[in-house]
């Protein structure tokens, strides 16, 4: 029996071997990469424009607040660098400024290396800093201020004179820039239904046959139709939320009648992930082949079965 050339199995070179190697391991590393570093520019933006300048703003309150700093000492020697005054040792500064020496000596004792502040002013700065405005201090009492803060505005915008004021606020400035509105326009959409959960909440995944007969695509139900449709389908219809992949944030808002529906057994998550992957990630409980290809042959087999059955038997001649 000849076998045919054309159907040897095509070349696979080392290149495209590679290449497949290495967008394999860019799949498995750059999602905890990408969460890494998604957090990494998290924190240095609350660190560079939240944090540093509420300590900034806080350090320079107190220190001005409690500095001591004496211009001269009375009696003390050109060359001294200790003075007593009014029962108080003083250490005089390279600028030539008088503090506290144990504010001095604390300062000293932190900095190990560092050179001294050379200001009075300086030397209370950083004693504010070493002693008030520890990371281990300010990073707790900010978290808890923030949390206080959001928990207040979302009282406040819940009432119905917050959210007044916040909807003339969004209308009459933020909707009317040029550039700002279109920017705050999306994030708005986005953050609406990540965080929002008063605007869409679902209930449970089914499945619809949209956009047309035969073609099955998930969706959520977000509440019952409108009685005018109930009305005339005569049945209960469901409003359904047709995300699209691989953004769910968009999609289409469908009604459909709960008869031609699937419920389906899977969680919210299972569902976002399904269609977040395009279909690649099914959840274990409703994978129902082992592989694609062994699928296919198994349904190959299955029909030559069925078209065997319906064939009549052949009439042997003679």
């Amino acid at each position: 029996m000849a076998v045919d050339s054309n159907n040897k199995p095509p070349h696979i070179s080392g290149f495209y071997t590679f290449r497949r190697a290495v967008l394999r391991g860019l799949a498995i590393a750059a999602p905890p990469l990408l969460t890494i570093v998604i957090f990494i520019w998290i924190f240095a933006t609350i660190q560079n424009y939240i944090l540093a300048p509420i300590e900034a703003t806080a350090r320079t309150a107190i220190a001005w607040s409690i500095q001591d700093v004496q211009r001269e000492i009375p009696g003390a020697a050109p060359d001294a660098i200790r003075a007593e005054y009014k029962s108080t040792i003083y250490r005089k500064t390279d600028s030539g400024q008088w503090v506290p020496g144990k504010i001095y000596e604390f300062v000293h004792d932190n900095l190990h290396d560092k050179p001294m502040p050379a200001s009075g002013y300086g030397v209370y700065d950083q004693y504010v800093q070493y002693r008030f405005l520890q990371r281990k201090f300010t990073i707790p009492l900010l978290l808890c201020v923030c949390l206080l803060a959001l928990y207040f505005a979302g009282k406040f915008l819940a009432g119905g004179l917050g959210r007044i004021l916040w909807n003339a606020w969004e209308r009459g400035v933020m909707q009317r820039l040029p550039i700002i509105r279109n920017v705050y326009g999306s994030v708005k959409q986005v953050t609406d239904f990540l965080l929002n959960e008063q605007e869409i909440q679902f209930t449970r995944v089914v499945a619809v046959e949209y956009p047309r007969k035969g073609m099955w695509s998930l969706g959520f139900v977000t509440s019952e139709s409108l009685m005018d449709i109930k009305d005339v389908a005569g049945e209960p219809v469901l409003t359904i939320l047709v995300p699209t992949s691989p953004m769910p944030a968009t999609g289409f808002t469908i009604n459909a009648k709960k008869s031609e529906t699937i419920e389906l057994n899977i969680t919210l998550d299972q569902a976002f992930q399904f269609i977040v992957s395009c279909g690649v990630v099914v959840p274990p409980h409703q994978q129902t082949q082992a592989s694609p290809v062994a699928g296919q042959i198994q349904a190959h087999l299955q029909k030559q079965e069925e078209r065997t059955e319906l064939e009549p038997p052949r009439q042997e001649n003679g």
